[in-house]
């Protein structure tokens, strides 16, 4: 048996969609957030600044309304299962709000298994983001052999320092950047799991 470590990214990973363009739906905001998400996956715009802005256009909506949304976002199921049975080695790291994900978190059993932004709440709406997730700083506090599963350009300094990097491009195309550092890349969500579970 086999020491590893799995980290996944949720956005197009575990989930498939993206949380904030689902959300952004519900405003009319489809296409100034589709563009932000596009240019931060070729990584013509730092992530930070990217979310800090798509943040900017969901403020409105209500924190309430937005955990319900993402608690429902279908999953990509063999992944999703994988989690669910080996959850102990499992972690989820995404930049995404803690407060808007907290309920799709509690569904997977990843509720103290994830690693993901910030943000105080006033009166159900966002107030201020307090920290945002830098999934290379993160990947960096483990000391176990790390497999990491992603697919966007943000995932790149995770695929940098992991055991074993794994480029996800089921739900969207796996970003250049990311693919410059990942050993495979799987286009199938079954076929991913699958070979996750030889990691084991």
């Amino acid at each position: 048996m086999s020491n590893y470590i799995f980290l996944f990214d949720l956005d197009s990973t575990i989930t498939r969609k993206e949380i904030l363009p689902t959300i952004s739906e519900r405003i009319g905001k489809q296409q100034e957030m589709r563009d932000l998400t596009e240019a931060t996956m070729r990584g013509e715009m730092p992530f930070k600044t990217s979310f800090l802005n798509r943040v900017r256009i969901l403020e409105s909506v209500a924190v309430s309304e937005v955990s319900d949304i993402v608690k429902d976002i279908p999953l990509n199921e063999h992944i999703a299962k994988f989690i669910l049975e080996n959850r102990d080695r499992c972690y989820v790291v995404t930049g995404n709000l803690d407060v808007w994900i907290c309920k799709l978190m509690e569904k997977i059993g990843m509720l103290d298994h994830v690693y993901c932004s910030k943000a105080q709440v006033f009166e159900d709406k966002i107030g201020n983001v307090i920290s945002v997730a830098d999934k290379e700083l993160i990947v960096k506090q483990f000391v176990q052999p790390i497999v990491s599963i992603g697919d966007g350009d943000n995932d790149s300094g995770m695929a940098k320092y992991a055991d074993i990097a794994i480029g996800f491009g089921g739900v969207r195309d796996i970003a250049p950047s990311l693919l410059r550092n990942i050993d495979f890349a799987f286009y199938d969500d079954k076929k991913c799991a699958d070979f996750l579970n030889t990691l084991l």
